[in-house]
């Protein structure tokens, strides 16, 4: 089993940056896929970002593509994103996964994940 605890989150105007950690517990964390999750107010969890264990391919949501960088250090046992050019509607708590399924596709089905963090708040004003 592995424990993820997220950080990083906070309050930034439109236009700002932040980068979310995700601490993972196993010093296997390398054979885990990874991803980030976001679920806004009366919305569902979507995806937002996956890293593959391997090969370290990455594939993200058309509303992120070109903002946001998911990259892990597995040194660290560290999952990050990077967000940058936030907007309002970005708005939404942040969930890191890890999921030791194998999949040839994009990791960007939520019920593929076994391990879940807790989640960290963004918020961006306008």
């Amino acid at each position: 089993q592995v424990q993820l605890v997220e950080s990083g989150g906070g309050l930034v105007q439109a236009g700002g940056s932040l980068r979310l950690s995700c601490a993972a517990s196993r010093r296997t964390f390398s054979s885990y896929a990874m991803g980030w999750f976001r679920q806004a107010p009366g919305k569902e969890r979507e995806f937002v970002a996956t890293i593959k264990r391997s090969s370290g391919s990455t594939y993200y949501a058309d509303s992120v593509k070109g903002r946001f960088t998911i990259s892990r250090d597995n040194a660290k046992n560290t999952l990050y994103l990077q967000m940058n050019s936030l907007r309002p509607e970005d708005t939404a708590v942040y969930y890191c996964a890890a999921t030791d399924t194998y999949s040839s596709g994009t990791y960007s089905s939520a019920a593929l994940y076994d391990y879940w963090g807790q989640g960290t708040q963004v918020t961006v004003s306008s």
